[in-house]
């Protein structure tokens, strides 16, 4: 170790912490969220492939590694570890469970552990109102919305709406469980936004929507007819394998990241397979940002397909602790790091004459 590095500490953020540092700053994190975009778009991140950890006698199930680094005013690199294991709702648990690991760029040390199924679902739901913001028209938001899957990820999705100025003339709710279905319209009645209506079947939804949040834990495509989407709304698609390849070939496709996005049996991932190619891909959320590409006119169904990248966990983590940081309110582990000399206490190095 150098004689200007100093002895790394190391913290451990609950997830109670981490809630209370976003809470009320919605708009900051969607505008974080953009500023990490664009890093990304300008080659200022490095964001490798995931890395999925399956099980043979478990095949819903997966834990996956997102190792990430981001450059820019405040340079952090890491890696977030998350599970998606379906069976846990039957038990009364979350489907996913994540911690997210920070390091020192300069000596490499991690120095926080923080509790990451918040940070994971508020960076999708800010990367999600954001791409909203970003591909409607400014004059014409719609105003009527649908929630396809009404777990943990929808109502972050639905409070980042409410918390960043969007209202609604309904809002529509379809889960396959009628009691979530239920659950989750008492909550956004709570939450505000607009009127909630509980739709009985998919084409319910999707026929009554200019807006629609795929959010369900599906491992295979389960909406095949491109006719459902003939109103031609915007759709969020973050769980990613809801559409057939007919439904993604008849839209307009953007994603976050194409290299992520076509691949691990991704709805866009299949289209690739069928088409042998990659045209129907019309940019990215960073060519939107850009104005390289266009707004969603409504005259064709638009699908934004975000992968998911693990620089915008890396940067609301950082947000995260930072906040803590300055308010003192970080939580040290005494000497976490134990081998700190490279011959231990009671060995010099040898060193060679002259």
């Amino acid at each position: 170790m150098s004689e200007t590095a100093s002895v790394p500490s190391f913290s451990v953020v609950s997830g109670a912490q981490v809630e209370q540092v976003l809470t009320g700053g919605e708009h900051e994190i969607v505008q974080l969220v953009e500023s990490t975009y664009r890093l990304h778009g300008a080659g200022e991140t490095v964001n490798p492939p995931s890395y999925f950890l399956r099980f043979p006698d478990d095949p819903g199930s997966r834990i996956i590694a997102l190792p990430a680094a981001v450059d820019g005013k405040a340079p952090v690199a890491g890696i977030k570890w998350i599970s998606s294991f379906p069976a846990n709702i039957s038990d009364g648990l979350p489907r996913a469970s994540a911690v997210l690991i920070l390091n020192d760029r300069t000596t490499g040390y991690p120095f926080a552990c923080l509790e990451s199924s918040i940070i994971s679902a508020t960076r999708t739901a800010a990367s999600a109102v954001l791409a909203a913001e970003r591909l409607c028209p400014t004059a014409g938001r719609p105003r009527r919305i649908g929630y396809f899957g009404t777990g943990l990820i929808a109502r972050y999705v639905h409070r980042y709406f409410v918390k960043t100025g969007w209202e609604f003339d309904e809002i529509g709710v379809h889960d396959l469980d009628a009691d979530y279905s239920g659950a989750f319209a008492e909550h956004v009645r709570r939450a505000g936004g607009g009127p909630v209506t509980i739709r009985s079947s998919a084409e319910e939804l999707l026929r009554s929507s200019d807006l629609v949040v795929f959010a369900t834990t599906a491992g295979t495509p389960h909406v095949s007819d491109p006719d459902l989407f003939s109103g031609h709304p915007l759709v969020l698609h973050l769980s990613l394998r809801d559409l057939s390849p007919e439904v993604i070939l008849s839209a307009r496709n953007i994603v976050d990241d194409v290299e992520h996005c076509l691949k691990a049996q991704t709805s866009v991932h299949l289209a690739e397979e069928v088409t042998g190619g990659r045209d129907f891909i019309d940019g990215t959320l960073v060519d939107v940002l850009n104005g390289t590409v266009a707004r969603h006119s409504g005259d064709r169904t638009t699908v934004f397909s975000p992968f998911g990248l693990g620089v915008l966990d890396l940067a609301v983590g950082q947000y995260v602790h930072d906040a803590l940081a300055r308010s003192g309110r970080l939580q040290t582990v005494p000497d976490f790091f134990q081998e700190l000399r490279r011959y231990g206490d009671d060995v010099a190095p040898a060193r060679l004459p002259g």
